[in-house]
């Protein structure tokens, strides 16, 4: 769906889905091939690949600048895959391959936001064609004489085959059926006919009018597509092109000397010639185009399974975020039906035992939700590696990213706030963190700069680490910039390391007096921790000077159900999220003490917690006012902890996350609202916000 709510054209929304997922595996690739001086079989046969796909389906949908782009840089990796001798300049290489991707991606997002794919690719096309031209000149003698297969409509291919005898060529009968649920089959059945076109000089097939006609989808489905064709290219050149379709489930390929009575027919009524489908090229707009042959046998094997076995849909995340509500509403109605006041006192074992299977069967169904919308962090962790690769180039160093855990998942709602802090924390380990090659050479290190992206499951929450082996931070600059701009008022003494490197994360703190394209600007590790609150995570900080820093955040799996402790309050109920709780326990006579302006502090294990009485903070008439007649929960946020004053402890409880109204929203401390079992609302309370007051 477009940002205004209105539904996209189907195929439009296929195309602007796969490219993106496109670009992202290209760009993994190409930084890898780069990194390594090295690119194999594999990496150019999807290379080829993704730039084939990505060029049929834009002429297709009539993006002109990236179809030429991508056939560009199409040529130059087919110059590569024909010729094992080719002198590769993989610097300038990978340089046009990721201007090329950031072009791509720069386009897809205009169109994703209604707008025009306007931009010009011709500069980028002039050096790609420049690039290819150095590649042979400097590969003279040991390039082979070649026979441009991908450009098969090009004059000097069609020459070739309109030279080729009759006896040459050789008939071929294919009968395809796709995967269950694959949808378009039509369109699909389309794209196979498209893509043959440039290897046959004849083709029949049933249904006849796959697009037209409002039966072929479901013709198509019962009775697979029927192709009859002559070609004077291989048997196994054809068969691995056919194997490559998409969504493939099974396919019947055969080499014969006549066509089947019903291919016959259509031929003497009616020849679909190479030129009446030429002038439909870019007036059909599909999404499976057919993979190209392999190099090697294996690699060809490996890629035809994997498309037979594909069974994946792609859903819109709007649909899973209504289901997801959905499901928060049946947890919500099973506990109002189960803890009915109106039930209690009374002998019902059989409601019991229903009740019982009913909250099984729900929380069944919360967790296959909940997975659903789980996806892996490795799609965010890779996307660092280009961060790296380029600020490396800019600042010369030599940086290695290492990536631990990539398989760790949390929600995608998750995933989508935490990609900025990550390029903020990469950028700054990078930038501020290690140190030049003299630097490091001259302190005993190795001379490439190591950092490392983790991430780890503990309980109900996920840990993102971010470590550099750089130059670690400086905690007498840091506090003595805090203590110049007031914000402490404590001897450095007084304060632990991660209370003083505490202070980076606060809006305009600053301690690089250069201002770069990356730093010095006061902005960055402010967004962080706004970015890490706002999903209810922390973010902790560890260093030594001169070994290197690291960089922790915890956040939770999902936002929308989270384990939570009811507390009241007169005859309010709270929330506070299990996480950010240490302990809870009944104060003593005289533990609670207060200075001159009247501020509660208790003192526990021999340090002073500051006490905030809930009742006060939201205005709440309660009889529980004295300290040894209400509960002390101590709650804390990354360096702070202090204790909440609450009347009673009501229990544990997995709560559904509501929204707030936009109004209640400007109240501090508070991060949303669940409904309860016995149908009363409870406030869900914000502990950042709370010990931030």
């Amino acid at each position: 769906m477009s940002d205004d709510g209105t539904t996209r054209e189907p195929m439009l929304e296929i195309y602007l889905f796969e490219a993106t997922q496109l670009m992202e595996q290209l760009e993994k690739i190409s930084i890898e091939c780069e990194k390594n001086k090295k690119i194999g079989p594999e990496a150019i046969n999807e290379i080829f690949r993704i730039m084939h796909t990505i060029k049929s389906s834009s002429a297709m949908m009539t993006f002109n600048d990236i179809s030429v782009l991508a056939h560009s840089m199409e040529d130059l990796f087919y110059f590569i895959r024909e010729n094992n001798e080719a002198k590769i300049d993989f610097e300038n290489l990978f340089d046009l391959v990721l201007s090329g991707i950031d072009f791509i991606k720069g386009e897809v997002l205009k169109i994703e936001n209604d707008g025009n794919a306007d931009g010009s690719s011709e500069i980028l096309v002039l050096k790609s064609s420049n690039l290819l031209k150095n590649m042979k000149e400097s590969s003279e003698g040991a390039v082979k004489d070649i026979v441009l297969e991908h450009h098969e409509d090009t004059p000097e291919y069609i020459g070739l085959r309109e030279n080729s005898s009759e006896e040459d060529k050789r008939k071929y009968v294919a009968r395809i059926f796709y995967e269950d649920g694959c949808e378009m089959e039509n369109v699909r059945a389309y794209a196979v006919i498209h893509n043959l076109k440039n290897i046959v000089s004849e083709i029949y097939h049933i249904p006849e009018d796959v697009i037209e006609s409002e039966h072929s989808t479901d013709a198509i489905r019962k009775n697979g597509l029927l192709i009859g064709f002559s070609t004077d290219i291989g048997k196994e050149k054809v068969e691995e092109q056919l194997n490559g379709i998409i969504f493939l489930k099974e396919l019947d390929f055969a080499e014969v000397k006549e066509y089947p009575p019903e291919l016959n027919v259509l031929k003497s009524k009616k020849t679909i010639v190479l030129e009446d489908l030429v002038e439909n090229t870019e007036t059909i707009v599909t999404r499976e185009l057919a993979k190209q042959p392999q190099i090697n046998k294996d690699g060809a094997e490996h890629i035809t399974k994997s498309a037979k076995q594909q069974s994946i849909i792609s859903v819109n995340i709007s649909k899973l975020d209504m289901l997801l509500d959905l499901v928060g509403e049946i947890v919500i109605s099973e506990a109002m039906v189960a803890k009915n006041p109106d039930l209690e006192g009374l002998q019902l074992d059989n409601f019991k035992k229903a009740s019982r299977q009913l909250r099984k069967l729900t929380n069944e169904l919360q967790d296959i939700v909940m997975s659903i919308r789980m996806i892996p962090v490795s799609m965010t962790f890779h996307k660092m590696n280009r961060i790296v690769r380029d600020m490396s180039k800019k600042l010369d160093k030599e940086v290695e990213l290492v990536i631990i855990g990539e398989e760790t998942e949390v929600d995608k709602n998750i995933i989508d706030h935490i990609s900025d802090p990550l390029m903020h924390l990469v950028r700054n380990s990078l930038d501020h963190g290690i140190e030049e090659k003299e630097e490091r050479l001259a302190s005993g290190k190795p001379e490439i700069g190591k950092i490392t992206l983790e991430a780890k499951n503990a309980g109900g929450d996920v840990f993102i680490i971010v470590k550099d082996d750089g130059k670690g931070l400086d905690k007498k600059r840091i506090y003595d910039k805090a203590k110049l701009k007031g914000l402490v008022t404590k001897s450095q003494d007084e304060l632990s390391n991660k209370e003083i490197f505490s202070n980076i994360l606060l809006p305009g703190f600053s301690t690089n007096d250069n201002v770069t394209e990356y730093s010095g600007r006061g902005v960055g590790m402010d967004v962080v921790k706004k970015n890490i609150d706002s999903i209810g995570g922390s973010i902790s900080i560890e260093s030594e000077k001169g070994k290197g820093s690291t960089i922790s955040i915890k956040i939770p799996l999902t936002l929308a159900i989270i384990d939570g402790l009811e507390v009241a309050v007169g005859k309010s109920k709270y929330t506070i999220p299990i996480t950010s709780i240490r302990e809870s326990f009944k104060p003593k006579e005289n533990e609670v003490i207060a200075d001159s302006e009247g501020n509660e502090m208790i003192m526990i294990r021999g340090r002073a917690y500051p006490i905030y009485r809930l009742h006060k903070i939201f205005n709440i008439n309660t009889t529980v006012k004295k300290a040894t007649e209400g509960i002390m929960v101590m709650v804390e946020d990354n360096t702070r902890a202090a204790c909440l004053f609450v009347d009673s402890l009501i229990g544990e409880q997995q709560v559904v996350v509501k929204a707030l109204p936009t109004y209640i929203k400007k109240i501090k401390g508070i991060a949303g609202c669940t409904i309860l079992g016995d149908g009363n609302i409870s406030l869900i309370l914000d502990v950042s916000g709370i010990l931030s007051r």
